[in-house]
């Protein structure tokens, strides 16, 4: 009697296991999963720089104390420069004057780098709006991550807008974050626009020409 197990029956062979996903530049040596790693790392080892410039810095500065202690998320307050910071905290009215210096400090800061706008002032000049001298917003100058309202806001406002950061740090990609992407060419730019008039020299050959 043929006791031999059809061959449907016998055990299958090994299942390839498909290749892992790489990213960024390290891609021959760094696995998907340390994406998640490095992303935790920086979600709770937040290097604030403050920018306190009005009287949401009252506020930021009480986020900071004992009886909130935002230190517990894993946020470090006031670095010792912007070339030790990852997040830049925007508290108060930007004004035209000062635009620059903010702009020049977040250069400073090292990638990745992160920018909670803290108060209506920062997020779009709250009640100076129609001021010659104000900016209205703080991302008229620099990319802003999460915007935190208020006039001025609770500390427990900015507790939150740190935890949505913290979100979204999580689940950011740094190759999608820091990606080359192509711009539009030339001539995307240029479509629709009206064409330069001719310049003098060649109008008064035109019209000697009609002559």
């Amino acid at each position: 009697m043929d006791v031999t197990p059809p061959a449907s029956a016998t055990a299958p062979g090994p299942v390839p296991l498909p290749e892992p996903r790489r990213l960024g530049a390290l891609s021959r040596l760094a696995p998907e999963p340390m994406k998640v790693v490095l992303n935790w790392g920086r979600r709770y080892s937040l290097w604030v720089f403050n920018f306190g410039l009005a009287c949401c810095a009252i506020e930021f500065i009480a986020a900071s104390m004992a009886r909130h202690d935002f230190i517990r998320l894993g946020v470090i307050p006031f670095a010792p420069g912007p070339r030790q910071a990852d997040l830049m905290i925007v508290s108060g009215t930007v004004t035209d004057k000062m635009a620059p210096a903010v702009k020049r400090l977040y250069e400073q800061m090292p990638e990745p780098k992160y920018v909670i706008s803290f108060g209506a002032c920062s997020n779009c000049g709250g009640p100076y709006w129609d001021s010659y001298s104000v900016t209205k917003g703080v991302d008229q100058i620099i990319p802003v991550d999460v915007y935190v309202p208020g006039c001025p806001p609770r500390p427990e406002a900015l507790l939150q807008g740190i935890l949505k950061l913290q979100e979204k740090i999580a689940r950011e990609s740094l190759g999608e974050r820091y990606g080359v992407t192509a711009g539009p060419s030339a001539a995307a730019l240029q479509s629709g626009l009206t064409p330069p008039p001719a310049p003098p020299a060649a109008a008064a050959d035109e019209r000697e020409g009609d002559r």
